[in-house]
């Protein structure tokens, strides 16, 4: 059962959001990260790419949040099946949003091109089943302008995408479910939002372009995928 359901696109501070939502007890939180370290879960999402109905209950069992996608393409989806869960949209600056987006291109490309290790292969085969889904997601979000195997658009059609995005969600959640927020802006908003008390501890800023050189770093020299967050 989802309490909350994510809504932000790939590198809108879904990370910090997933650690964010899992200390304030909206844990296990679905991320990316999730298939990355389990890669499993690709069978769960391989109907999104031959169009077949989603088991949604399968799909999150044992979770309690989504962030990230391929979770937070189907925001609308997943708010229909569970209504009294609450929408967050993470948001960030659109022009650093298209910078970050050519960085997470960037990784994947620069470690096919080289050498790995058969454990790092094995992994990458695997994931590589994700593709399709992960592409299917891309074209019915983003269109074909936004290859995510190539260059980003230029700055200036990306922007407008993730603009559209932003009033699309706002107009389709309503105002009362919904929480739009920067991860820049910590507890306050999000936990007034949910209702839970501020802790007292920083609030969770990571760093989604170095964790990612961290876990690929890691796949190529022992070929496992660790993450960056605490294992349950």
């Amino acid at each position: 059962m989802l309490d909350v359901i994510g809504a932000g696109l790939p590198r809108t501070g879904t990370s910090s959001m997933k650690a964010a939502l899992e200390r304030l007890g909206f844990g296990p939180c679905y991320h990316m990260y999730e298939i990355l370290t389990h890669p499993g879960h690709v069978d769960h999402w391989l109907p999104v790419a031959s169009g077949e109905p989603m088991d949604w209950e399968r799909v999150f069992d044992g979770y309690r949040s989504t962030q990230d996608w391929p979770a937070s393409h189907f925001y609308r989806e997943l708010a229909e099946l569970y209504p009294e869960a609450k929408v967050i949209l993470t948001v960030r600056d659109p022009v650093r949003w298209h910078a970050s987006m050519q960085t997470l291109i960037d990784g994947p490309r620069s470690l096919a091109a080289r050498d790995v290790p058969p454990a790092a292969a094995q992994v990458l085969g695997q994931l590589r089943r994700m593709m399709p889904v992960m592409d299917t997601i891309r074209r019915a979000a983003m269109g074909p302008d936004f290859p995510m195997t190539a260059d980003m658009p230029p700055v200036e059609v990306s922007t407008e995408f993730f603009d559209l995005h932003t009033e699309t969600v706002k107009r389709i959640v309503p105002a009362e479910r919904l929480l739009v927020v920067d991860v820049r802006e910590g507890w306050e908003p999000l936990c007034a939002f949910l209702g839970v008390a501020v802790p007292e501890e920083p609030f969770p800023h990571l760093n989604d372009r170095d964790t990612i050189r961290n876990m690929m770093s890691k796949l190529v020299e022992e070929g496992v995928v660790s993450s960056p967050f605490d294992r349950r």
